[in-house]
C-alpha cells in the first residue's frame, strides 16, 4: 500500500491525510487481533485503496503536465518506495516458518512467500484460501493480497493515463467514472457467483482505486466554504464509523458493503481540496476534521501505517 508521505514541492502536503491512513490501519489491526467491537475493520483497506488511487493519479498527472513522465521512473520509485519493506518482513517471515512450521505447513508457506514477493498472492488466495475462510488465521502473507492488487494497480493505471491523457481531463474522468460504474457492477453480479474472486481480485476493486483517481484530477469543485469542508468531512468520517462498527465478515463485500468506506473516505479527501492554495499552508486544514485528523499522532500512526500493515498480521 502506498502509505509514504508525499512531499513533493508542487503537491500541497496534506496531514489530514496522513490521519486517515491511520484511521484505516487501526481498525484493520484491532479486527485482526478479534476485537469484537469492530466487527467491521476489515473495511480499512477500502479506504486505503481511494487513498493510493488518489495519491497516485496526482504524482503521475502532475509529471505528465510537465511533460516529464518517465513510465520506467515510475516503476523505479513504486519498486524503491515499497519493495525494501516488503522484502524484509518476508524474509524474516521465511525464518521464522523454517523454525515453526512441519514439512506440509512449510510447503504451503512456499507458494505464499512466492506469490507474495511476484505481486500475484490475491490470485493464490482466490484459488486456495478465503480472507473469511477458517484457515485464515494459518495464512502468516494473507494481509499481501492487497498489496498485490495495489501493484497490479500501479503496473496498468499509468499505461491507461499515458494512452488517455490526449483526450483532456475532463474526458478521462468520464471514462474514469464509466470503469468504476462498470467495476462496481461487476462486483455486485460477482459477489452471488464468484464471491471470493470479487473480494480479492482488481477488476472488482477497480471501482475503489477509480474513486480517489477521479478525486486527483480536480474536476469536480472544491468546497468553497469551511461549513461545506466541515459537513463533507465529518459525514465521511462517520461513514467510515458505521462501517467499522456495524459490517461484519457476514455482510458480501466489496458491494454495497464497501460504499460507507469508500464513499466516506472521498468525501474526507474533497473536503480537503482546494485548500491551502492561497491562504499559507495551515488553511487547508481549517476545517474541524481536518485539524482533528492533522495532530500528531494520528499523523505518525498514519506515517508509519504501511510498516505496521505489513507486520501486524504475521506476528499474530
Amino acid at each position: 500500500m502506498e502509505h509514504q508521505r508525499q512531499r513533493e514541492t508542487d503537491l500541497q502536503y496534506r496531514a489530514d491525510l496522513d490521519g486517515l491512513r491511520a484511521v484505516a490501519v487501526v481498525p484493520v489491526v484491532l479486527y485482526h487481533l478479534d476485537i469484537p467491537q469492530v466487527p467491521g475493520g476489515f473495511v480499512g483497506v477500502d479506504v486505503f485503496f481511494v487513498l493510493s488511487g488518489f495519491f497516485i493519479t496526482r504524482l503521475i498527472c502532475r509529471d505528465l503536465a510537465a511533460g516529464r513522465f518517465s513510465l520506467l521512473g515510475f516503476y523505479d520509485r513504486r519498486i524503491r518506495r515499497l519493495f525494501p519493506a516488503l522484502f524484509t518482513m518476508l524474509a524474516l517471515s521465511a525464518i521464522a516458518a523454517w523454525m515453526l512450521y512441519v514439512p506440509n505447513e512449510l510447503e504451503r508457506f512456499g507458494y505464499e512467500l512466492a506469490s507474495a514477493a511476484l505481486s500475484v498472492s490475491n490470485f493464490f488466495f482466490w484459488l486456495t484460501s478465503g480472507y473469511f475462510s477458517p484457515d485464515a488465521e494459518t495464512l502468516p502473507l494473507l494481509h499481501t493480497w492487497t498489496l498485490a492488487v495495489e501493484e497490479q494497480f500501479y503496473i496498468l493505471f499509468p499505461l491507461f493515463l499515458l494512452f488517455f491523457w490526449k483526450y483532456g481531463i475532463a474526458n478521462l474522468a468520464v471514462i474514469l467514472g464509466c470503469l468504476a460504474l462498470a467495476s462496481f457492477a461487476l462486483g455486485i453480479w460477482g459477489l452471488t457467483s464468484y464471491p471470493t474472486a470479487t473480494f480479492f481480485l482488481l477488476p472488482t476493486r477497480a471501482w475503489e482505486l477509480a474513486l480517489g483517481c477521479i478525486l486527483a484530477l480536480n474536476v469536480i469543485p472544491a468546497p468553497r466554504s469551511d461549513w461545506q469542508r466541515n459537513a463533507a468531512a465529518l459525514a465521511g468520517l462517520v461513514a467510515i464509523g458505521l462501517a467499522v462498527f456495524l459490517l461484519s465478515d457476514e455482510m458480501p463485500v466489496p458491494g454495497f458493503g464497501a460504499l460507507l468506506p469508500t464513499l466516506g473516505s472521498a468525501a474526507v479527501i474533497w473536503a480537503g481540496l482546494g485548500a491551502g492554495a492561497s491562504n499559507g499552508p495551515r488553511s487547508r486544514d481549517a476545517h474541524l476534521v481536518g485539524r482533528w485528523l492533522s495532530l500528531p499522532v494520528f499523523v505518525f500512526i498514519g506515517l508509519i501505517s504501511y510498516s505496521l500493515y505489513l507486520w501486524h498480521w504475521p506476528i499474530i
